[in-house]
């Protein structure tokens, strides 16, 4: 049996990245299973950026995270749950909730770091034997962000269009 997503090449570029998503996500979750932390790979950015940062808006962390706000506010909802932050009105603004790291959560990224460090050890060597695969993402960004996959398909049906009318 073939594989769809190779044979199909750049046309399923989406399903490649998430099929690599998913198995990254899975290995780093079996990771911190064996290491007996409970811990959620998608929880990182968020967890990192208090870290870095301080305490920080969700619209501060979406923008840092270059992800949407609804994104942010669904883990920042998981990560209450498990006890890891803390969130509070922000004295500027009722409407903005401010999150931090609570003291558990401090605790866990103590537990942590010495692991994150191979991950990253890990995954820079994992890059390089890709042959810099991040350049090529970035790259891909960047070409997103001149026209979006919406603009450049309703372009192409555009075209499509006054082909077939022609």
């Amino acid at each position: 049996m073939t594989d769809y997503v190779t044979d199909q090449g750049g046309a399923a570029l989406g399903a490649r990245l998430r099929r690599l998503s998913a198995q990254i996500d899975a290995d780093a979750a079996k990771i911190y299973e064996t290491e007996g932390a409970r811990f959620e790979q998608r929880w990182f950015g968020v967890i990192n950026q208090l870290a870095l940062n301080g305490p920080m808006s969700v619209t501060s962390l979406a923008a840092a995270l270059g992800i949407s706000h609804p994104s942010i506010s669904e883990t920042r909802q998981s990560l209450q749950r498990a006890g890891i932050i803390e969130a509070r009105p922000d004295p500027d603004d009722s409407r903005r909730r401010i999150l931090s790291l609570s003291p558990a959560g401090e605790a866990l990224i103590r537990r942590l770091r010495p692991l994150w460090q191979v991950f990253d050890a890990v995954a820079r060597d994992l890059d390089a034997e890709a042959g810099n695969v991040t350049l090529a993402l970035a790259r891909l960004e960047t070409a997103l962000a001149r026209k979006s996959l919406h603009a450049r398909i309703i372009e192409r049906i555009g075209e499509t269009a006054a082909d077939a009318s022609a």
